[in-house]
């Protein structure tokens, strides 16, 4: 037999995640990370309307001690800039300093893809993005509990980590394409089959199963590995990231496509700042020295952004993340940052960290630095390496041209003190690549996080010098 829509409901209402799996002579329940169920069939002869949910919480209701400064986490603010919105600070966590403006590297998988975490540190890398809808996935937040958190489990000591609530990817299966890891070779890509038409334009099928759902409960998708429904609350991500233990972690949040009507852009920036203010309960029930950032949405709409500032910023949040739709295009994006990165600048809010997410391309990141962006995260620059791109001083460098075969003696950059510049040439790299030799993505790798970070120094540098 099914599960009743009551049993469903009430782990739901418990745990905020569930598992119901049925036999034939009875029902069982266990509380996992991995959700899987039935969903009950609404009947056609009587439809129910759900009462218009409540209004997100007020500041006030939330604990008095949730609004004294951390002792494990505090931004810093060293120099201000004389000029512009631009600021040089370090954000400090138990598991070392970050500098800003910095870079953030991702490691979707807990891993950088091609290089060693010690490789990437002594390249300058500080702070990590890793994806919490693959660790989800695999190998599972049990696993990575059990071997003592994410810092033990990669053997990243003293380095500091953000993780997020996994709704990027899952609401990227529903909207389509709305970044560039859904452009990469990545698992979501892999994941990408027959895809049928779905009478109900915000549903997506993945994997050929059920599109993703919506509710005030939560999320609802298909794992990319064997199809379980998986239920992802507000409570069940935060549950996941307190296993993980990065420094850093992320709410629940909707992230709606660009085109979309302002009545549902309205209702989903409403969903949103009710999920995070559940969020940031589960959070506080154990702060496990973790620092939670809110998520600022609103696409381009002035008003709405306005209103997401406002609100999220009254609650104890520890820092500021500026996501959803952020425009088509660099000119919408430096647009929207520049009439809202001005708010931050108001009372207290100035005393804490701001990161643009999922942004971290050379060009954004120059005009979004004068701003006040302390942090940048993207996959970027690991990704181009793995199709022969190199950045430079002098612009990127495709290695698969003809002309480097016998440029013989040449660095990849003439300024760069990376282990790849300090050993070899750009021959022996058009070679490696020629041949898809396997260490021409490492050695790529390294000098792309290296020359991220060695821009991000240039910035603070121009900054402290009074050029930004």
């Amino acid at each position: 037999p099914k599960a009743s829509p009551q049993f469903i409901g009430s782990i739901w209402r418990s745990n905020g995640i569930c598992s119901a799996e049925t036999k034939q002579t009875s029902q069982t329940a266990r509380r996992t990370y991995f959700p899987t169920y039935t969903i009950p069939k609404k009947s056609k002869s009587s439809t129910k309307y759900d009462p218009p949910p409540p209004p997100p919480p007020e500041a006030s209701t939330f604990p008095r001690w949730a609004f004294e400064e951390r002792d494990f986490f505090r931004y810093e603010l060293v120099y201000q800039s004389k000029i512009s919105g631009a600021r040089v600070g370090r954000i400090h966590t138990p598991h070392g300093i970050i500098d800003t403006p910095g870079f953030v590297a991702v490691a979707t998988n807990g891993a950088l893809k091609g290089v060693d975490f010690r490789d990437a540190d002594e390249a300058g890398q500080q702070l990590v993005f890793c994806n919490s809808y693959h660790l989800l996935l695999q190998p599972g937040p049990e696993i990575i509990e059990g071997a003592g958190g994410l810092h033990k489990f990669i053997n990243r000591p003293n380095g500091p980590l953000i993780t997020d609530s996994g709704g990027f990817q899952v609401f990227s299966l529903a909207y389509g394409s709305v970044h560039e890891e859904l452009s990469s070779k990545g698992e979501l890509k892999r994941a990408s089959t027959k895809k049928k038409k779905s009478p109900n334009k915000g549903d997506a099928n993945h994997s050929g199963g059920k599109p993703v759902k919506v509710t005030e409960e939560g999320v609802t998708f298909s794992s990319y590995r064997d199809g379980r429904r998986i239920l992802l609350t507000p409570e069940s991500t935060i549950q996941a990231q307190k296993s993980y233990g990065a420094d850093i972690i992320i709410p629940l949040d909707e992230l709606p496509p660009y085109h979309i009507e302002r009545e549902r852009l309205v209702a989903s920036v409403e969903l949103t700042h009710r999920w995070e203010a559940r969020s940031l309960n589960e959070h506080l029930k154990d702060l496990k020295e973790q620092a939670m950032y809110c998520v600022i949405h609103g696409g381009m709409d002035v008003e709405l952004r306005k209103k997401s500032v406002e609100y999220l910023t009254s609650l104890p949040f520890d820092g500021y993340a500026i996501g959803g739709s952020l425009g088509n295009g660099h000119e919408e994006l430096n647009e929207l940052l520049t009439w809202m990165m001005p708010l931050f600048d108001e009372g207290e809010r100035i005393g804490k960290p701001r990161h643009l997410l999922g942004i971290a391309d050379e060009k954004n990141i120059l005009a979004s630095v004068p701003h006040g962006i302390d942090t940048f995260d993207s996959c970027f620059p690991t990704r181009l390496s793995r199709h022969g791109t190199l950045l430079t001083r002098q612009g990127r460098l495709h290695i698969k041209s003809g002309k480097h075969a016998t440029s013989y003696g040449m660095k990849i950059d003439a300024e760069c003190n990376c282990k790849t510049c300090r050993h070899y040439d750009r021959p022996y790299l058009w070679h490696l690549f020629k041949a898809n030799e396997p260490l021409f993505v490492q050695l790529a790798t390294l000098h792309n996080i290296q020359y991220m970070n060695d821009l991000m120094a240039r910035q603070r540098d121009d900054i402290l010098a009074g050029k930004i």
